[in-house]
C-alpha cells in the first residue's frame, strides 16, 4: 500500500515507520521536526520511503502531496503530547492536535483516501472507575492533552458518518522500550517519561523524584501499563491492513494488560543497570490516578494482536541498551 505517515520522526512514529516499511508498504513521511528527531532519517532511508519536511497546518503541502500520490491509507501520529504543557498552553494543543488534524482530514477526504489509523491515548479515559479499562469505559479526560485526543476521535466518527474515511483510534497506554537492534529509542526534550528518566539518573547520579507513596496500591506507588514500542508499531500495521479489507470506525486499547508500580520499575532499572538510585519521595502530583491498566481483548479479537515484548524486564533491557549507545550530545546513533 501507499501510506501517508505523519510524525514519523518521533519516538513511536519511527518504530511505526520501520514496521510498515519492512512489511513492504511504501511510505511518505511528513514531519516538521519540532519534536521529531532529524537523526531518524539516518536510520530510515532507502527505496520505498520518502521524507517530506513540513507542517500539517499547511494545506498546500498536503494537497500537493495527495495530488501527486494515490494513497491507500494514512497513519496519523503527529501532534503535541505532554500533559503538563497542555495545561499551560491549551491553544497549542488545540492547534496541533485538533486544527491541524482537521486540515489533514479534509485533505484526505478531498483525495478520497479511504482509511486512517490515529494515534490516540489512554488519557481520554481520565480517572478510571475500574480496571482493567475497556474501550466502553466513560471518556472523561482530566487534562487538555486527553481532551484534544478525544476531540479528534469524535471528529473521525462524524466524518465517517458523512462518508469520510474508515478509522481506528489506537489508545496507547505507556509506550516504552527501544528497538531490539538498538537503533531507535526514546528521547524527549524535556524528558517526562519514567523509564528514560530513571536510566538517565543511573548515569548521572542525580536524585529520582517519586511522586507519592501513599496510593491505594500494593506498595503505595502508582501502577501503570507499559507497552513495548515495537508491539505498538505492529498494532498500527495490523490496524491499517484490516482497514484495507473491512470497514471499521472505532477505538482500540493498546497496552500490555499488566500493571507495574513505580517501585517495581525502579527495581527493574536498578537490576538492569547495576546502579542504585537515589529516590526522593515527594507529594503526589495532582491528577495522577492510582492505577491505569488496559484491557486489550478487543485488539486481540479484531487484529489478532498480542504484546510480544512488553514484559517489564524486556522493556527496561532494550531501553538501557539504546540509552548507553547515545552519543554525548544525546542524539540517537
Amino acid at each position: 500500500m501507499n501510506i501517508l505517515l505523519t510524525g514519523g520522526a518521533g519516538y513511536v512514529g519511527a518504530a511505526v515507520a520501520r514496521e510498515l516499511w519492512q512489511a513492504g508498504h511504501r511510505l511518505w513521511i511528513v514531519d516538521n521536526f519540532t519534536t521529531g528527531r532529524p537523526e531518524t532519517r539516518q536510520v530510515l532511508h532507502g527505496a520505498g520511503l520518502e521524507w517530506v519536511e513540513g507542517d500539517l497546518g499547511d494545506p498546500g503541502l498536503l494537497n500537493g502531496l495527495l495530488e501527486k500520490v494515490a494513497f491507500d491509507g494514512c497513519v496519523h501520529l503527529a501532534g503535541s503530547a505532554r500533559v503538563d504543557e497542555s495545561m499551560a498552553q491549551p491553544a497549542l494543543y488545540y492547534r496541533n492536535n485538533v486544527a491541524n488534524g482537521l486540515t489533514l482530514l479534509d485533505s484526505l477526504v478531498r483525495a478520497r483516501v479511504r482509511c486512517i489509523v490515529f494515534s490516540s491515548s489512554a488519557a481520554v479515559y481520565g480517572t478510571p472507575q475500574k480496571t482493567p479499562i475497556e474501550e466502553e469505559h466513560p471518556t472523561r479526560p482530566t487534562n487538555c492533552y486527553g481532551e484534544t485526543k478525544l476531540a479528534f476521535e469524535r471528529t473521525l466518527h462524524w466524518y465517517r458518518q458523512a462518508g469520510g474515511p474508515d478509522f481506528f483510534a489506537l489508545r496507547y497506554f505507556n509506550a516504552a522500550g527501544a528497538s531490539r537492534d538498538g537503533l531507535l529509542g526514546e528521547l524527549h526534550e524535556p524528558e517526562s517519561h519514567l523509564i528514560p528518566n530513571l536510566l538517565s539518573a543511573s548515569l548521572t547520579g542525580l536524585p529520582v523524584p517519586l511522586f507519592g507513596d501513599d496510593y491505594p496500591t500494593p506498595d503505595g506507588t502508582c501502577v501503570r501499563d507499559y507497552v513495548h514500542v515495537e508491539d505498538l508499531a505492529r498494532a498500527h500495521r495490523l490496524a491499517l491492513e484490516l482497514l484495507s479489507r473491512e470497514s471499521r470506525g472505532e477505538a482500540l486499547n493498546l497496552g500490555s494488560g499488566l500493571g507495574f508500580s513505580v517501585k517495581e520499575v525502579i527495581a527493574a532499572v536498578q537490576g538492569a543497570t547495576g546502579v542504585g538510585l537515589n529516590v526522593e519521595v515527594r507529594p503526589r502530583r495532582e491528577g495522577d490516578p492510582a492505577t491505569l491498566v488496559a484491557s486489550t481483548r478487543k485488539a486481540e479479537a479484531l487484529l489478532g494482536w498480542t504484546p510480544e515484548f512488553s514484559q517489564l524486564e524486556n522493556i527496561v533491557k532494550t531501553a538501557w541498551a539504546w540509552h548507553r549507545r547515545k552519543s554525548p550530545s544525546g542524539a540517537a546513533p
